[in-house]
């Protein structure tokens, strides 16, 4: 339902709203998009749908199927660009082999992964103006409960972390983030797919590590399934926006990012 009326405000603003880039959603994403909104005229950002890498149900999949199919018409209607986000991380690029590129053929890890990779599919056979971005892990405040950082954090408070053994995720600062995002969609590209991300993977555990360390605490650790490493590879972004090179992405960024997002939970 959520879905539905957000395609049906969509529909309802679509000729009045065109001077500022219409941010579709209301969640994590779509409110670190905000300050973009006066900047890109004759663009949705669709930033709505399941944001859930595990535990969603087709049910909520066909949601954002028909949500998409939606607003692509729409910005077929009004000529305008749809800004679409998809995943760069280990659901999308869990079975690459080297850093996950955004030219090269892609087998899904996860059914979240396998979905998005459909979207992308779906929304190129539109024909509509759009720009496809496929984010690792924004890390940011206010941030999903359900994400990975507030899952952890969580976790380390109550004492005990469960973590894949060996997983890794490549995480960016969602200013960072929004910063690329407003430098590629100022390029004007039309058609085409960016890997938005650190090109860092960092382990799972080495992320817990690092939260429970900058609390003082020490929480015991479960570990479950192995978990899979992965890169994605940045060439085309840095390619695209020069200005990666001063966000400090490296090895040790990821603490940069946790420092932040702890910083603005005691704020």
């Amino acid at each position: 339902m959520r879905c539905e009326a957000l395609a049906r405000r969509t529909a309802s603003h679509s000729e009045i709203r065109t001077t500022t880039m219409e941010i579709v959603g209301t969640g994590f994403l779509a409110r670190s998009l905000r300050p973009l909104a006066g900047r890109h005229p004759g663009t949705v950002a669709l930033a709505a749908g399941e944001s859930r890498t595990s535990g969603a149900s087709d049910a909520d999949f066909a949601r954002e199927v028909a949500l998409l199919r939606d607003v692509a018409k729409q910005c077929a209607a009004t000529g305008r660009r749809l800004l679409f986000f998809s995943t760069a991380a280990t659901g999308m690029y869990g079975f690459a082999e080297g850093p996950g590129r955004e030219d090269t053929p892609v087998t899904p890890y996860t059914p979240y992964g396998a979905h998005k990779l459909a979207l992308e599919e779906q929304l190129r056979e539109t024909g509509v103006d759009h720009l496809i971005l496929r984010l690792a892990h924004l890390v940011g405040p206010h941030g999903r409960y359900h994400q990975l950082i507030p899952t952890l954090l969580r976790q380390v408070r109550e004492g005990s972390v469960t973590m894949h053994r060996g997983a890794s995720r490549d995480l960016i600062r969602v200013s960072d983030a929004v910063t690329i995002i407003d430098r590629l969609l100022a390029a004007g590209l039309r058609a085409d797919t960016v890997n938005v991300a650190s090109g860092y993977a960092v382990p799972v555990e080495a992320i817990a590590d690092h939260l429970a360390g900058a609390l003082g605490l020490q929480p015991r650790k479960e570990y479950v399934d192995t978990g899979v490493q992965y890169d994605i590879s940045t060439e085309k972004l840095r390619a695209l926006v020069p200005e990666v090179a001063d966000m400090g992405f490296g090895p040790d960024y990821y603490r940069l990012v946790l420092n932040d997002f702890l910083a603005a939970e005691d704020a």
